[in-house]
């Protein structure tokens, strides 16, 4: 058994394609079909069901998944190890980000940890906050930065960034314009247009709601702000962002308080307890990015 075959086991089994996984270790599909079935060979079972377009895991392949990303980590913690002593940091991280978020400090750590640590392979990719959350906790992702509701998730380590009420914005001539305060029973006597399901915002009005025993109407769903801001330039709906998203379009959309929607929308960094040390550099790195100016 090979370190080699437990990667292309587990990137087939998170991939659950065979094409995309050969993509992400940059070898031929048939090169990773074979090397699963050497595998399977040594092992005395198969590992995926290769019936269906997708390639699941069968029973044995789920036994075997935990165990074989356990082996990954512990081969590249050994080199990570070797190279802290050598003062040369190696090795992969892999970051989340939540999808239409566009938060330059984090892209200014990434930026200062490169410099200082070339040796580690950064991969950046974006999805909504929930699926980030588990990537972190499977270790499929080291670190993320995702939208949540007040709380960090259970078991993870976090960073808050951000921490901020919702508010309404609509454009000039709407009714909720001139009261410039509101409450969610008025809110939500509109139509809505807000983040969808799985991401931070969407999850702070959709716990206000419930707190209230409210059902918003959320006519319209977009998974950036900008879009958001759009739609509801045009009249369409109200658009329920936090305050400093809102603040970017004051130009043309008014801000209008929520005065009964208590529970925060929180921007954070999210990663395991354990994390060896390329990970503690980049934290370090974040923590630095992300300082508020004013606290020196």
């Amino acid at each position: 058994m090979e370190l080699r075959q437990l990667e292309y086991f587990v990137a087939v089994a998170e991939e659950q394609n065979f094409t995309r996984a050969a993509e992400r270790v940059h070898i031929s599909q048939s090169g990773v079909s074979a090397q699963i079935r050497r595998l399977e060979r040594e092992l005395g079972a198969e590992l995926f069901d290769r019936s269906a377009r997708n390639a699941t895991l069968t029973v044995a392949g789920k036994a075997a998944l935990e165990h074989a990303r356990a082996a990954l980590a512990a081969a590249g913690a050994v080199g990570e190890a070797v190279g802290e002593v050598a003062e040369l940091i190696r090795g992969r991280l892999t970051v989340g980000m939540v999808i239409g978020c566009t938060v330059t400090p984090l892209f200014d750590a990434l930026a200062t940890f490169h410099r200082a640590h070339p040796g580690v392979e950064i991969s950046l990719l974006e999805d909504n906050s929930d699926r980030l959350v588990e990537g972190v906790r499977t270790g499929t992702l080291d670190l993320a930065l995702i939208g949540t509701a007040a709380t960090t998730p259970d078991g993870l380590e976090a960073l808050t960034i951000i921490s901020e009420p919702l508010v309404a914005a609509v454009p000039a001539g709407h009714p909720l314009a001139e009261r410039g305060r509101v409450g969610l029973r008025d809110l939500v006597a509109h139509p809505i247009v807000c983040m969808p399901p799985g991401t931070g915002l969407r999850t702070v009005l959709d716990q206000a709601c419930a707190a209230q025993h409210l059902r918003p109407v959320i006519t319209l769903q977009a998974g950036a702000a900008d879009a958001i801001a759009d739609l509801a330039g045009r009249g369409l709906a109200v658009a329920v962002l936090s305050t400093s998203m809102a603040a970017r379009y004051r130009d043309r959309l008014t801000t209008v308080t929520i005065d009964d929607a208590d529970i925060p929308a929180v921007l954070a960094l999210v990663w395991r307890r354990s994390h060896g040390p390329a990970l503690r550099e980049l934290l370090g790195h974040s923590r630095r990015a992300f300082r508020d100016p004013d606290d020196g």
